[in-house]
């Protein structure tokens, strides 16, 4: 149905917004990130095949989980009851890939320690949310980490999860989280995990392309709604979304970066943007309110009509 989707997807984004994640012991990304971790000694002794294996593996499991979910409670037989726990079930899963307060918290958490002058703790809170080393940075660079981790995460947290359960309701975000999870987790570039951690880290580019392209260009509008620089937003998403080694990640950050009429930068790799305005407390609030706006409008302008076209095309696979 399409209204039931709908409502799954407006709620699940509510709720998330209302309250954030759950404790991580509750959370399904924790189980899977357990598993992962299970099977990943395993799949390292068949080397890339076992990373082809780990992938197929993890996310079987976690679709036929999903699925049996949905049939359990499509087994309701009145339709009132069962259009109630149907959106409840939904909503609760789907938001459980989301992440947007989850971000904030962790952003903000940063800048706390910034503002207290507490340098390490800041550089400690910042690993928790970027991949770099942070030991060495500076006030500037930890802050630029920051929101180009709040760029990042709008499509590894948002608008990913949502583009695939429009496109394959809630086996495909979770499919999409789950390959996100097992990407974080082992797919680096270095002894331990380039042969076991490859195809996690090539799955995870693949699904990412389309969904951090147009995040960039909803972030664009979104900057244009609440009167940053849209202008330049555009303007550096065009020059710059190619500089960095992703093939993805680059395009959300230089449009956060030209909106907010700054530079980011990570040591060694990349620059995104222009000028060297020292970023500050506003900075972080106006990239979080950014990735808020990006995230309803992404809904309404990219899930929701997905969901409506294919459905009346015969083709969508929800209840």
């Amino acid at each position: 149905m399409i209204i039931e989707s709908i409502l799954i997807v407006a709620f699940a984004l509510g709720l998330d917004f209302a309250v954030g994640d759950p404790k991580n012991k509750f959370h399904p990304t924790a189980w899977i990130g357990k598993l992962v971790a299970i099977l990943t000694p395993h799949a390292k002794k068949s080397e890339k095949l076992g990373g082809v294996l780990l992938v197929l593996g993890v996310t079987s499991i976690v679709v036929i989980l999903i699925v049996s979910l949905e049939i359990v409670v499509n087994l309701v037989t009145i339709d009132f009851i069962s259009l109630i726990a149907s959106v409840l079930v939904g909503t609760i899963l789907l938001k459980t890939t989301i992440a947007i307060r989850g971000m904030e918290k962790h952003a903000l958490a940063v800048v706390k320690s910034v503002e207290q002058d507490d340098i390490d703790k800041a550089r400690d809170n910042l690993a928790l949310i970027v991949k770099r080393n942070t030991k060495e940075l500076d006030k500037n660079h930890i802050l630029s980490g920051v929101l180009e981790s709040v760029s990042e995460n709008t499509v590894d947290g948002i608008t990913g999860p949502l583009f695939y359960y429009g496109l394959f309701g809630l086996p495909g975000a979770f499919v999409y989280r789950t390959i996100n999870t097992i990407d974080s987790m082992i797919g680096y570039k270095n002894s331990i995990f380039k042969n076991v951690g490859w195809f996690g880290a090539y799955s995870d580019k693949v699904l990412n392309y389309i969904p951090a392209r147009l995040t960039a260009f909803v972030m664009v509008l979104g900057a244009m709604i609440i009167g940053i620089d849209w202008k330049q937003s555009y303007h550096i998403m065009i020059r710059d979304g190619s500089n960095t080694e992703s093939p993805n990640a680059g395009f959300p950050m230089a449009a956060l970066a030209g909106a907010l009429q700054t530079k980011f930068e990570k040591i060694d790799h990349y620059t995104l943007g222009e000028g060297n305005q020292e970023l500050t407390k506003e900075h972080i609030t106006s990239g979080i309110a950014l990735m808020k706006v990006t995230s309803v409008l992404f809904c309404g302008i990219v899930t929701i009509p997905i969901i409506v076209v294919l459905s009346y095309l015969g083709w969508w696979i929800h209840a």
